[in-house]
């Protein structure tokens, strides 16, 4: 594959059987042989999306001292603020050339549950950065639950076999700055070559020039969306519960041309997580004689704590 392809979400939601089958067998190629798709017809409406971007460019624009206010030690950056060039890809030493914020899980009903997570850190400065961050996070996770919906389906499983996994999960949703490059970096991108952790990732940003993903040519693609799109691939936890029968492809985000070196760039990728006692065992319909059974068993939290380390949040 050279291009993304494009699905449309209204086709799974409809009444008609034929194009709700249309979407499970697209979005199941696609993921089986590039990992990504571009997503028409999510639940982020135009408003939301503009809101969003303000109140994101607000926070980054805070002086570097208050933005490292929200910076909360010992979490591991699960939420708040993470500083300019903290985080580095698995097995690189440079850092990411960003910032970025994290909002997590409003959870709902299970006070057992809400104990097991971060609260989610409150911009004094910015009376509706928070508010909109929750109904962008709540937008994503409805629009992830109807993508695994038709995932759970194309891999043989039952509609709603994710449903009670994701509900109050781990997940994140991460506003990214990319500030502008003020000198040649050393080895260092923007993002460097990576493989996400969740189940699948929902990428709101990926309108302009800089996402690049591998494909099962070792060639390196643009990914770029239409402005009423979402970039959706799956994450390495997905992947090994179906045995890589859908992929979680390497991707990255280059530097741009060097007279666009003065431009920020902004993308917003929700990472769907499960529950921390989700097994990731690879799931029997996706073994046979050809393919046999490739990872270990493992939970979702073990897995994701595992990863975090690697990439140097955790300790």
């Amino acid at each position: 594959m050279n291009k993304i392809p494009s699905v449309n979400l209204a086709d799974f939601l409809s009444n008609d059987k034929t194009r709700k089958q249309k979407f499970i067998n697209e979005i199941g190629h696609a993921y089986e042989n590039i990992g990504f798709v571009a997503l028409k017809g999510h639940f982020l409406d135009e408003a939301l999306v503009t809101s969003l971007y303000a109140e994101i460019k607000n926070f980054f624009d805070l002086p570097v001292a208050t933005k490292e206010s929200y910076e909360i030690p010992g979490i591991g950056g699960q939420r708040g603020y993470v500083s300019f060039g903290k985080e580095s890809a698995k097995g690189k030493k440079e850092g990411d050339l960003k910032e970025f914020w994290h909002f997590g899980q409003y959870v709902e009903d299970d006070a057992e549950r809400a104990k097991e997570y971060p609260e989610n850190v409150m911009v004094a400065e910015l009376p509706k950065f928070n508010e909109v961050g929750k109904q962008t996070f709540k937008m994503l996770e409805k629009t992830a639950k109807y993508v695994l919906r038709s995932l759970a389906l194309h891999l043989n499983l039952e509609e709603t076999y994710f449903d009670h996994y994701i509900r109050n999960g781990n997940s994140i949703l991460r506003p990214i700055h990319y500030p502008p490059i003020k000198t040649a970096p050393k080895g260092a991108e923007r993002a460097a070559a990576h493989g996400d952790i969740n189940l699948i990732t929902l990428l709101m940003g990926a309108q302009g020039k800089g996402l690049q993903v591998k494909n099962n040519a070792g060639e390196w693609i643009d990914a770029m969306a239409a402005p009423d799109e979402i970039m959706i691939n799956v994450g390495d936890m997905l992947a090994r519960h179906s045995n890589n029968k859908l992929k979680s492809t390497i991707h990255r985000v280059v530097n741009p041309p060097k007279e666009l070196w003065g431009t920020s760039r902004y993308s917003i990728p929700f990472f769907m997580h499960p529950i921390s006692e989700m097994k990731l065992d690879v799931l029997k319909d996706c073994t046979d004689a050809e393919h046999p059974k490739q990872f270990e068993d493992i939970t979702a939290g073990a897995f994701l704590n595992q990863r975090l380390e690697e990439l140097g949040l955790k300790k």
